[in-house]
């Protein structure tokens, strides 16, 4: 009688190893997705700018048909690109300075050139300042937001 007792209590054992195992390999999954989100939010990020070439203005119409330059508005003043000059937020009222000396090249091949002010989220008065200043020489302006932290390349 003893022997059907322990025959029964083994046939109804419920072996739980290959539920571990699952439970193991979605664990060290969702761990690898973590480690990989993290990696990725920890890098810096950068946005990239194709600028026009020269080639473009050729299939371009005629309204189409101008080059961009480039300024980037932050909280302390502008940064002028290509060359990634440093212009101060008081540059904007002296007229010597090399921002004041941008536009007043952009005011005088506005038929070629016009404005993209990169635009940072702290660097909103100043982006209202420089937009005022060009719209007022009848300069084209455009503009494009940028996340805050993202490092800015120019392509052409």
């Amino acid at each position: 009688m003893s022997r059907r007792k322990i025959h029964r209590k083994q046939a109804t054992e419920i072996e739980l190893f290959p539920f571990l195992s699952v439970i193991a390999c979605t664990i060290g999954t969702l761990i690898l997705l973590i480690i990989i989100l993290t990696t990725q939010a920890l890098e810096p990020q950068e946005a990239v700018i194709v600028a026009k070439t020269e080639g473009d203005k050729k299939a371009a119409n005629n309204t189409k048909n101008k080059t961009p330059i480039y300024i980037e508005c932050r909280q302390d003043g502008f940064i002028l690109h290509p060359s990634k000059q440093f212009a101060p937020r008081a540059d904007i009222y002296d007229e010597k300075s090399p921002l004041r000396q941008l536009i007043a090249n952009l005011k005088t091949n506005k038929e070629k050139q016009y404005l993209i002010v990169i635009l940072r989220p702290d660097g909103l008065e100043m982006f209202d300042k420089i937009r005022a200043l060009v719209q007022q020489q009848g300069i084209d302006i455009g503009y494009e937001p940028l996340e805050f932290g993202l490092e800015l390349k120019i392509e052409s």
